[in-house]
């Protein structure tokens, strides 16, 4: 089991603060995911969700989620997703990243970072590419952004 699946599990047995202590150290270990304090929902393989809190600090000039915080956002679900799901034998490094911004972010935003588990098993000995869907969406469901971020996996050395 990966260090972040461990480390969610272990924090989730703290009742009402795990998530909270969990996201403070995710943070601390990338610390420019601080800066829209995360808060993590569901780390699995295959499936991360968390919450970037509204706040004035990721507001951009229109009292909306700045677009750049929605990106930190799902960067930050997909990492925990991809240190959940990779096997032990191979790494990752992102390679790319297309969103599309469709609503305005005006409320909390939970940003979801999805794969498929023939995603992984199909990757060749030597790695490859692989997409991860992600999308953000406001308190009443509408999506504000969705995209895909591209990874590069190789085995590790």
């Amino acid at each position: 089991m990966s260090q972040v699946l461990t480390m969610w599990n272990k924090a989730g047995a703290l009742p009402v603060v795990g998530s909270r202590v969990f996201s403070v150290l995710f943070a601390q270990k990338a610390p420019y995911f601080a800066s829209i304090r995360p808060r993590f929902l569901t780390i699995e393989p295959h499936r991360a969700e968390l919450l970037i809190p509204k706040r004035r600090r990721v507001h951009n000039h229109l009292g909306t989620v700045h677009a750049i915080a929605l990106c930190n956002g799902l960067e930050a679900a997909m990492g925990a997703l991809a240190e959940a799901t990779i096997p032990a034998d191979k790494r990752w490094i992102p390679k790319g990243m297309e969103v599309s911004y469709t609503a305005k972010a005006t409320s909390d935003i939970v940003c979801v970072a999805e794969t498929e588990p023939e995603q992984w098993a199909g990757l060749a000995p030597e790695g490859g590419e692989l997409p991860v869907r992600v999308h953000g969406t406001r308190d009443d469901g509408t999506v504000v952004i969705e995209g895909v971020i591209r990874l590069w996996v190789t085995p590790r050395r």
